[in-house]
C-alpha cells in the first residue's frame, strides 16, 4: 500500500506547505516561485477565474508535502482545445511516485473530462508548460523552470507533449543604439510611436487588451483575456515599468493603437530571494531598490493587430527595443514562450543574434471514456 496521501489545501497551514515546496524540492537560483498572492487568491476564490480552482498536496507517511499541484476547468479553453478538459497548474513533485498519486487524484476528479491538460496556471497564457532543454540556466518571471527529471516523469504516466515551444535570449549588442528607426521611417509607414507612461499604466490596459486578444486569436493555445483577468496581471506594473521598454506604435493619423511591445526589468532575482511573497513591505523594497535590476529584462509579450501585421510595425518596434535596450545599459533581453509553429516571431530575435534557451511543453493525458468500462460492469450483474 502507498504511504503517500492527497489532501485539498484546507488550512493555512496547508497553504504555507504548498507555497514552500518549491523552494525545498529546487535550487533558488533556478526555479522561480509563482506570486503567493495569485495562489491564496486562487484558494480563497477571489481570483478573476471564472471556475473554481483546487490546490492538492501530497503528503508521505511522516505528513511532509512532497507534491502540489491545482484542479481547475476553463470552458473557453475546452472550446480552443475541442475537448473538455481537466487542467492542472503549479504542480511540483519530488519523485515518480508523488507524482502518479497527483495524476490518480486528478483521474479521480475528471468525470466528463476526455483528458488531463497542463501544467497550466489557469491559462496557457498565463506561466505554464514543463521545460524540456536548457535545466542549467535559470527560470525568469513568467516562464517555468523543472529538473531535468520531469519531463520523463510525465511521459512515463501516459502524458503526451502538447505545443512545443521556445523561450528566447538575446545579448544586447552595443551597436544596436545606432539602430533607431528614424522619424522619417515612422512617417513612411504611417506610425507614430508612443511610450508607456507609469502615470498612464491604468488607462492604457484596456487598449493593449483589445490589440492583444485580436493579435493572439488565431493560436491554439489562446484564450481571451477578460478585462478582470488583464487587470490581476497588471497589478503594480506601474511601480515596475521601465518607460523606455514599453512602446507603442500608433496610427498617425487617428492615433490607433496598431502594436505594442511590453518588456519589463528582470527582477527574477527579487522573486527568488522573497520566495514569491511580495507583500507590501516587500513591494516597498523593490521599489526602492528597482534600480538593481537593469541589467537583465524580460520581454513579457507584444502583439500586432491582425490588419497591419505582415507590414514592418513590429520590426520598427523591435529596432527601437534594442536600441533602448543599449542604451539604458541592459545586457541581456529573455522572452516567454514561442510557439515552434510561430516561426515569424522567433525571426525577430534570431535576426538580432538571439536563441533558443529552454524548450517548453505542456502535456495532455487522454482520459478513458466513460462507456470502456461500462460493459464488464453489466456482464457482472446479469
Amino acid at each position: 500500500m502507498s504511504d503517500l496521501t492527497v489532501v485539498p489545501v484546507g488550512s493555512r497551514a496547508d497553504l504555507r506547505d504548498f507555497l514552500d515546496l518549491p523552494q525545498r524540492l529546487h535550487p533558488r537560483h533556478l526555479a522561480v516561485p509563482l506570486l503567493a498572492s495569485t495562489v491564496e487568491s486562487w484558494w480563497r476564490g477571489t481570483s478573476p477565474h471564472a471556475e473554481p480552482v483546487e490546490l492538492l498536496l501530497v503528503r508521505d507517511a511522516a505528513g511532509r508535502a512532497v507534491g502540489r499541484t491545482t484542479a481547475h476547468t476553463d470552458a473557453r479553453l475546452d472550446t480552443r482545445l475541442g475537448v473538455p478538459s481537466l487542467l492542472f497548474g503549479a504542480t511540483e513533485f519530488a519523485d515518480a511516485g508523488a507524482a502518479g498519486a497527483l495524476v490518480a487524484a486528478l483521474e479521480e476528479r475528471a468525470a466528463g473530462r476526455a483528458q488531463l491538460f497542463g501544467p497550466v496556471s489557469l491559462l496557457p497564457n498565463q506561466s505554464g508548460g514543463v521545460i524540456t532543454s536548457g535545466f542549467e540556466d535559470r527560470g525568469f518571471v513568467d516562464s517555468p523552470w523543472n529538473p531535468a527529471r520531469v519531463p520523463a516523469t510525465y511521459e512515463g504516466l501516459g502524458f503526451e507533449r502538447w505545443g512545443e515551444s521556445d523561450t528566447w535570449v538575446v545579448d544586447v549588442a552595443a551597436a544596436s543604439a545606432a539602430g533607431l528607426p528614424t522619424a522619417d521611417e515612422w512617417r513612411a509607414a504611417g506610425l507614430r510611436l508612443d511610450r508607456g507612461r507609469r502615470a498612464h499604466i491604468e488607462r492604457l490596459v484596456p487598449e493593449v487588451l483589445v490589440v492583444l486578444n485580436r493579435a493572439f486569436a488565431a493560436l491554439p493555445y489562446y484564450t481571451a483575456i477578460t478585462d478582470a483577468e488583464m487587470a490581476a496581471a497588471t497589478d503594480g506594473l506601474g511601480h515596475l515599468v521601465d518607460e523606455d521598454l514599453l512602446l507603442l506604435a500608433r496610427d498617425a493619423q487617428t492615433g490607433a493603437l496598431v502594436a505594442f511591445v511590453l518588456v519589463v526589468p528582470d527582477i527574477t532575482a527579487y522573486v527568488q530571494r522573497v520566495g514569491g511573497r511580495l507583500g507590501l513591505l516587500q513591494q516597498l523594497r523593490l521599489l526602492v531598490t528597482r534600480h538593481r535590476y537593469r541589467r537583465d529584462a524580460v520581454l513579457v509579450i507584444q502583439g500586432t493587430d491582425p490588419d497591419r501585421q505582415g507590414r514592418g510595425v513590429l520590426t520598427l518596434l523591435s529596432r527601437t527595443l534594442h536600441a533602448h535596450l543599449a542604451t539604458g545599459g541592459y545586457a541581456r533581453l529573455r522572452s516567454t514562450f514561442v510557439g515552434r509553429d510561430n516561426p515569424a516571431s522567433a525571426r525577430q530575435f534570431q535576426r538580432v543574434g538571439g536563441r533558443p534557451l529552454h524548450g517548453v511543453t505542456f502535456y495532455r493525458r487522454p482520459l478513458p471514456r466513460p462507456d470502456a468500462t461500462a460493459a464488464p460492469a453489466a456482464e457482472e450483474t446479469r
